[in-house]
């Protein structure tokens, strides 16, 4: 593998946003997607996340497909779904956008523990950053559930070795980090300003 597993999303990062600083909605979809290699490279831990990453991801493109022009820009979808008051709907873009801006949230603080975090285990890692992210959102199930599946998390040096390539993934790893987290807090921003930050699970 040419670079690490994380190249094709660092690329792919470059045009997420318009010249005039619009979130786009392919490019970003586009890098979500690209993050499910790495996701995968977890195993049984992360099928959830997987799923609903996977998941979410389908629901926008489904409805970016169906007129691009209309829906260019990530946030018209939403702002559709608010202005005919659809948006609180559990399968309204507006939730799958909320619910995939988290758990790339819960990704990206459990990359930066790792990078932070040189002695801690797979499963510390996981069961922290989940914490700090999704779990404030999830009912007892959902909560549940995630918690047994982090204790399959892979052991840490293999995850690395195998995510690496041919590439320096630390390195990799914090540019993902500190260049998609912008992204992710101008979807929360956004998200609040119509009222759609707070929604939980079931």
């Amino acid at each position: 593998m040419e670079g690490t597993i994380f190249a094709p999303a660092l690329e792919g990062m470059k045009h997420v946003k318009s010249e005039d600083g619009v979130m786009l909605t392919k490019p970003f979809l586009d890098v979500c997607k690209l993050i499910i290699p790495v996701i995968e490279k977890f195993g049984a831990a992360m099928a959830l996340v997987k799923s609903d990453i996977g998941g979410n991801v389908t629901r926008l493109e489904t409805k970016y497909l169906s007129n691009p022009t209309k829906y260019d820009h990530l946030y018209s979808m939403v702002q559709e779904e608010v202005d005919a008051k659809t948006a609180k709907g559990s399968s309204s873009c507006t939730n799958g956008l909320l619910w995939l801006t988290r758990a790339m949230d819960f990704l990206v603080e459990l990359f930066r523990n790792l990078l932070q975090h040189q002695d801690w285990a797979m499963s510390q890692a996981c069961t922290d950053s989940y914490t700090k992210t999704l779990k404030q959102w999830h009912g007892w199930l959902a909560s549940s559930s995630f918690t047994v599946a982090m204790k399959l998390a892979p052991d840490r040096k293999k995850f690395l070795d195998v995510v690496a390539g041919s590439g320096d993934i630390n390195s990799d790893i914090e540019k993902f980090c500190s260049s998609f987290s912008p992204f992710l807090e101008e979807n929360h921003k956004f998200l609040a300003s119509v009222g759609m930050d707070a929604l939980k699970a079931s």
